[in-house]
């Protein structure tokens, strides 16, 4: 084999630091996902065996969603103010408590405290992350790494339930939370090769208070509330597709569950697609032009659904290939509201970090919500929620572009 000439090393050197940095950000980031998508398919086991409604079962993941949102507020500024490492360090800490927490619940009470706390501490890793990125790139490197990113977090909707499944069938539902706790502190004991990205020198040094404060000023950037918009928009829609796709799927059009199984599979392949495409097009045609695409074509899909359901002209077709197309568009949205976001401030990467993601995780919130409260048993209030979504993430994505 032919060494490499004096040249290529650069290059050689630089891919092999990119795909390190991909590993140790794609671990970083899928706690998040990790922490829900294996515990899935236990929570029928859960209430049994803790003897409460699915209701109550279903605490455990708001109380997550909840913790994570707050946490990424939490966490932001202090990466801000004594680098990376440490508060990920701290982040997985919390995370492995909580996890041994859920582990030996006995009662629902004690299993929402330990959601909470393992949320508190997989958020750090998540906003950081998402903030190193913007430590280590700018411009269309940073949109690219984001993508990839996307696209290896991806994987874990789809893998997640079904490791989940086969811990639960061979150790029950105790061994999936042992398991995160074996996770947390194997990530902690490779913490020595994690590096450092934002030295001292760039490292904000006012005191943590008036780091905090730093957000009164970050939300009174309108760019950077336009980016928050158009993620938030995008997130409030995927979260009410996740709670209501299957209720529409599988009791309004009569579809079996292993069929609404591939239709979800088939969604997020359709985002990993386009998380692969944004990384190769982000060079050449820009992210914010990418963004303002991507929820062009959200917009689209959406309203299109909401004109369907009403007549049905398509039928389930009608459902599936909008709602596809909507998902898909993550790919598009997602990464690039993110950098953009992340571009405005060079000294404050995890404070925008984290207003970023609250806001997506706020506004799933609120999109769920909206969802359940205006269910009528029909297709229609997840179609027209998904639209309103859609429409308001375009408009957003405009104005960001337009307010260079």
């Amino acid at each position: 084999m032919t060494p490499p000439s004096p040249g290529d090393l650069p290059r050689v050197e630089r891919d092999r630091q990119g795909w390190r940095v991909l590993a140790i950000l794609s671990l970083l980031m899928g706690f998040a996902s990790v922490s829900t998508d294996l515990y899935l398919p236990a929570m029928p086991a859960m209430g049994q065996a803790l003897r409460v409604s699915a209701g109550q079962i279903e605490w455990t993941v708001s109380s997550y969603l909840v913790g994570f949102s707050v946490g990424q507020l939490v966490w932001g500024p202090i990466g801000d103010r004594y680098g990376r490492r440490g508060p990920i360090i701290a982040g997985l800490v919390l995370f492995t408590i909580g996890s041994a927490g859920c582990a030996m619940a006995t009662g629902i009470g004690p299993l929402i405290v330990a959601r909470l706390l393992q949320a508190l501490g997989a958020s750090a890793s998540v906003v950081l992350a998402r903030a190193m990125v913007r430590d280590l790139y700018e411009g269309p490197a940073a949109a690219r790494m984001m993508s990839s990113l996307m696209t290896v977090m991806a994987v874990a909707p789809l893998l997640g339930p079904l490791a989940g499944g086969q811990m639960l069938a061979v150790a029950g539902w105790r061994a999936i939370f042992w398991f995160l706790v074996v996770v947390g502190l194997a990530t902690l004991a490779a913490m020595p090769i994690f590096p450092e990205t934002l030295p001292a020198a760039r490292r904000d040094r006012r005191p943590l208070a008036k780091v905090y404060g730093g957000y009164g000023a970050l939300i009174r950037d309108r760019r950077l509330l336009a980016y928050a918009g158009a993620g938030g928009f995008f997130y409030a829609g995927m979260f009410a597709y996740i709670a209501g796709s299957p209720h529409v799927f599988i009791v309004v059009h009569g579809v079996s569950p292993q069929t609404y199984g591939l239709l979800f599979a088939a969604g997020v392949a359709g985002i990993m697609a386009a998380n692969a495409l944004n990384a190769r097009l982000v060079q050449r045609i820009g992210s914010d032009r990418l963004l303002v695409l991507g929820t062009a074509g959200a917009a689209v899909s959406g309203l299109f659904l909401a004109a369907n359901v009403g007549p049905g002209w398509a039928g389930l077709v009608g459902v599936v290939v909008p709602l596809f197309l909507f998902t898909g568009m993550a790919g598009f949205i997602v990464a690039n509201s993110i950098v953009g976001a992340l571009a405005l401030s060079t000294d404050k990467a995890g404070s925008v970090s984290a207003l970023i993601g609250a806001a997506q995780y706020g506004a799933g919130i609120a999109g769920s919500a909206v969802l359940g409260a205006f269910n009528d048993g029909t297709a229609r209030p997840l179609a027209y929620v998904i639209a309103i979504c859609g429409v308001g993430a375009v408009v957003c994505a405009l104005l960001a572009s337009k307010a260079e």
